[in-house]
């Protein structure tokens, strides 16, 4: 049996504990690489949140745990949204071949976002169109004087 570090010395493949010593001591080596790392999302935002759910913690450690794991979260669903917008842009388009865009710009619509978010179970429902009032888009009301 080896131990998690890859040692093979003969006192630690005897020893049935090495293996959960060795993960104690990574996982405290982690922690404590968090007290010098800034993660991407706000220390207060993410005890706001945490506040939020009910989840009262005064370790920053913890809280820097859970921005990093955060991240990475909205990492992947980015990195996701990204793969789905190139899937989008490569099939072709079946009316006309004059249409295809000749801008290879990628752009994020909610629907690669939507198909992203999907993945991880997250449902995401938007209306159809967006307004800041129901006369947007209209003509403005003309004046008779």
């Amino acid at each position: 049996m080896m131990s998690g570090s890859g040692n093979s010395s003969g006192a630690a493949s005897t020893a049935g504990g090495d293996g959960r010593h060795d993960d104690d001591a990574a996982l405290t080596e982690f922690l404590s690489s968090l007290m010098d790392y800034t993660p991407t999302i706000p220390d207060e935002l993410v005890e706001h949140y945490l506040g939020r759910s009910g989840f009262n913690c005064p370790d920053l450690r913890l809280t820097r745990l859970v921005a990093v794991a955060t991240q990475k979260f909205i990492s992947d669903i980015a990195s996701d949204a990204l793969q789905h917008s190139k899937a989008r842009v490569a099939a072709p388009i079946k009316d006309n071949k004059s249409k295809q865009p000749k801008d290879k710009r990628l752009v994020l619509t909610m629907e690669d976002l939507s198909k992203a978010l999907r993945e991880y179970g997250v449902n995401l429902k938007h209306p159809e169109y967006f307004a800041d009032s129901p006369l947007t888009g209209t003509d403005p009301p003309t004046r008779e004087e």
